[in-house]
């Protein structure tokens, strides 16, 4: 409030002060235009007294330079007044508190064009709060692009937490992006994060027991923020990460699945042996399995889907044999064609032996006729007994003898 009174009050006064000022150089100069001839040059020319005397002596320099000089002496007390008035305030709040900022450290944060008045703010805050803190620190953080504020409120709640922040830790991790305000507060007041994250999709931790049973997990992680390890260190997705895969492996070392729903704590245990908060901007302070739930039988699942496998692959290897019994017998009914196709062409030799041997007179007519007669016997007893192909099976030999 007092800041903001004297300042109004310096621009009140300012512009005044130089129009006073102004006013003032030009009263002087007529002062001096109007001031009469000194006593010493008259007497010493009491002819022409007459004929000098409608003239007025001329104005000395040192009369010019002495108005001058007191006008900027008149401008130089304005302004300082004015630079007075506008920082008395923020001044005053600095010697009551001990922040130890004078005026001329003010004026040159001014030209520096930094915030002072926020500088100063946080510099009482800091010396109120028993932490030193240099303004050329503050002032650098600044012009850094930093959050100062900010960094000084974590280095203030760090100071009453018993933690130990430096205020070039502070400095590096607000430049770094870093919420280092926010970082604190978790160091403070440990933090809880859902395992697997909701917001990315999964409800939960699917493992599968040695004996194929499926376990849906969700845990609930604890961390605590290492200030030392906050600037390079990993972020709470590689928590997430590495605390999931721990539960799935915990999971899958299980020999049945009751032991784990009997003793859930079996999974935390597993998990904080691993170390999984190393190289990490947390520290885990615990690991809680919220909730567990039975899934599907995993192992009869797939060895169903493998009997199922294992079926389609002999059907597919019967389906290949049928294949091959199915051409080898086209196979052999070809033969049994070609074959027949033989004995036809066989039988179609006969007359032309018979001819052959009636020329050469191997054959006489009784015995053709003999042989026409068996041939019909032959056909009768085949028709009787039911026999297919009536034709006779009585060949004839190259010497005319007969056989059945």
């Amino acid at each position: 409030m007092l800041t903001t009174m004297t300042s109004k009050l310096s621009k009140t006064l300012f512009m005044p002060g130089i129009v006073a000022a102004f006013c003032l150089s030009l009263w002087l100069a007529e002062v001096a235009q109007a001031q009469p001839p000194r006593q010493g040059q008259n007497q010493q020319n009491p002819a022409g007294a007459a004929t000098d005397r409608g003239k007025e002596e001329p104005i000395s320099g040192w009369y010019i330079a002495g108005i001058a000089a007191l006008a900027i002496l008149i401008l130089v007390g304005v302004i300082v007044l004015v630079i007075f008035f506008k920082f008395i305030g923020l001044f005053v709040q600095c010697w009551l508190t001990g922040a130890q900022i004078g005026i001329l450290d003010l004026l040159w944060m001014k030209l520096r064009n930094v915030d002072y008045p926020m500088i100063v703010r946080q510099k009482i805050a800091l010396v109120q709060a028993n932490t030193r803190i240099s303004t050329q620190e503050l002032e650098a953080h600044y012009l850094s692009r930093g959050n100062v504020p900010k960094t000084a409120a974590a280095v203030i709640a760090a100071h009453k937490a018993s933690i130990d922040l430096p205020w070039k830790t502070a400095a590096a991790i607000d430049l770094a992006g870093r919420d280092v305000l926010d970082a604190v507060k978790t160091s403070v007041n440990p933090k809880v994060i859902d395992c697997p994250d909701p917001v990315k999709g999964r409800q939960t931790l699917d493992g599968v027991c040695k004996n194929g049973i499926q376990l849906k997990a969700r845990a609930r992680v604890t961390v605590r923020t290492k200030l030392e390890r906050l600037v390079g260190g990993a972020t709470e997705e590689t928590i997430i990460a590495r605390v999931g895969e721990g539960i799935v492996k915990a999971i899958g070392s299980a020999e049945h699945h009751t032991d784990v729903l009997a003793n859930p704590n079996l999974i935390s245990q597993a998990v904080l042996k691993n170390s999984l908060d190393s190289q990490t901007a947390f520290e885990i302070v615990s690991i809680d399995v919220a909730e567990i739930d039975v899934g599907d039988n995993i192992g009869a699942n797939l060895q169903a889907n493998q009997a199922a496998a294992d079926l389609r692959v002999a059907q597919a290897q019967a389906e290949k044999r049928r294949a091959l019994a199915v051409a080898l017998e086209q196979e052999m009914r070809a033969k049994v064609e070609e074959n027949r196709a033989h004995v036809i062409e066989a039988e179609a030799q006969i007359p032309l032996a018979i001819s052959q041997a009636f020329r050469d007179g191997r054959l006489g007519v009784m015995d053709y006729y003999n042989l026409r007669n068996l041939q019909a016997d032959t056909d009768m007893r085949h028709s009787i007994a039911g026999v297919s192909g009536g034709s006779s099976a009585v060949n004839v030999n190259a010497g005319g003898e007969r056989q059945s």
